[in-house]
């Protein structure tokens, strides 16, 4: 099954950012990436991280059933990933953040190997 292959891509690429020190999980609220279970309440405007890649996986039987996840460091050096469905099903939050950071020319900083 190409679903289950995916899966596994995706918990592939994880591990391997894992490994790279993209430890924290990000989250989006009230138009700041904010670090999940920080016990500081850790959070970033948009010109205050850089999407270093993404990874997109899509479903086989079903287009709609695209993902895509981000790399991202923060200014202080903070690194984690967010991820969040395509279209549809997409959460609008992250979406307009991270095409802020994109607006601000954080582009794809391609020294992540």
């Amino acid at each position: 099954m190409q679903d289950k292959e995916e899966e596994r891509a995706l918990v592939n690429v994880e591990r391997k950012l894992t490994a790279d020190g993209y430890t924290a999980d990000f989250a989006v609220q009230d138009g700041r990436l904010c670090v999940m279970g920080s016990a500081n309440n850790v959070s970033y405007g948009p010109e205050e991280v850089t999407i270093v890649d993404f990874y997109r996986f899509e479903g086989e039987s079903n287009p709609d059933d695209m993902s895509i996840l981000y790399a991202i460091e923060a200014h202080d050096g903070t690194r984690g990933t967010i991820s969040n469905a395509f279209g549809t099903y997409g959460d609008d939050n992250i979406d307009t953040f991270l095409r802020k950071v994109e607006d601000l020319g954080k582009n794809l900083d391609k020294a992540h190997k």
